[in-house]
């Protein structure tokens, strides 16, 4: 689909690179070129995937143990890669949500989720825009945002609040960076299977007639978001700044990914608090 170049001599850093769409989107940024340097907190789970992301595409690939919810450790972060050569993307992916019930949220779960989800992006974007900025250097930020910035979405208010306010950040930006050589462009997918986001949003016993309500009767292959975000950082996409695109079938014109929870039981929402509570997944 793409030339092969397309992303050379690319530095790019995927957050929460280590696992699901981040890892999916490094290989393919791989594929075309780039250097990549993943991070997350977990630095056996980035090293593992690096050393299988680098067997597979012999590029190179860099991982960094890093919690972005802490601006500082952020910082040393962005230290540790510019001392070898600047980064030109960015992508904001790391993020938290699980499903709940907004009045049993304790002011802790909701922190749990804005942290990662919009400090951690803001905090991120800070501070290679202030890299960039100051050495003159052009630079690209991609957020995988999410279709609530559109519609809302009952159930997970935490994560629509934090992916909106990114958003906001991004059509910001565009305008304050643009001038400066910078870009901001946003993703929103719909639903793309991953063993981690799947467990949290979609436990057993939530209906499960979500894909057929899709108009493409489907869910998203994670090459198809990976292809978009290729596009939408290299120099080919020069022109879209301030822009997300959506990328989920069109499921947002019918249904915004939450209605079916409005007819649980009380029962269920408390098996639901239990299982997390336990960190497991629901019965």
């Amino acid at each position: 689909m793409f030339e092969t170049g397309l992303l050379k001599d690319k530095r790019i850093l995927v957050t929460g690179g280590g696992s699901g769409l981040g890892a999916a989107m490094g290989r393919r940024f791989l594929s075309l070129g780039a250097e990549l340097v993943i991070c997350g907190r977990k630095l056996d789970r980035l090293d593992a995937t690096a050393a299988e992301m680098r067997a597979q595409t012999g590029g190179k690939v860099t991982s960094i143990a890093c919690d972005i919810r802490d601006g500082a450790a952020v910082d040393g972060m962005m230290d540790q890669i510019w001392r070898e050569a600047p980064l030109d993307i960015l992508v904001n992916n790391a993020a938290a949500t699980f499903i709940a019930q907004s009045e049993h949220l304790s002011f802790r779960a909701a922190d749990a989720i804005l942290a990662p989800t919009l400090h951690g992006a803001m905090y991120c974007t800070l501070a290679a825009g202030k890299r960039w900025i100051d050495g003159r250097h052009n630079g690209v930020v991609l957020s995988i945002l999410s279709t609530s910035t559109i519609t809302g979405r009952a159930f997970t208010v935490p994560s629509a609040m934090a992916k909106s306010a990114v958003l906001a950040m991004t059509k910001s930006l565009a305008v304050e960076w643009g001038p400066k050589g910078i870009r901001t462009v946003a993703i929103a997918p719909g639903p793309f299977p991953t063993s981690g986001a799947s467990g949290q949003l979609r436990p057993e016993g939530r209906d499960e007639g979500w894909t057929a309500r899709n108009p493409l009767g489907r869910t998203g292959e994670h090459s198809e978001l990976a292809d978009l975000a290729s596009f939408l950082v290299s120099d080919r996409a020069g022109y879209i700044n301030g822009e997300m695109v959506v990328i989920d079938g069109g499921a947002h014109l019918r249904s915004s990914g939450a209605e079916d929870l409005l007819g649980w039981t009380d029962a269920q929402w408390a098996d639901q608090r239990a299982a997390r509570s336990r960190g497991q997944p629901s019965r």
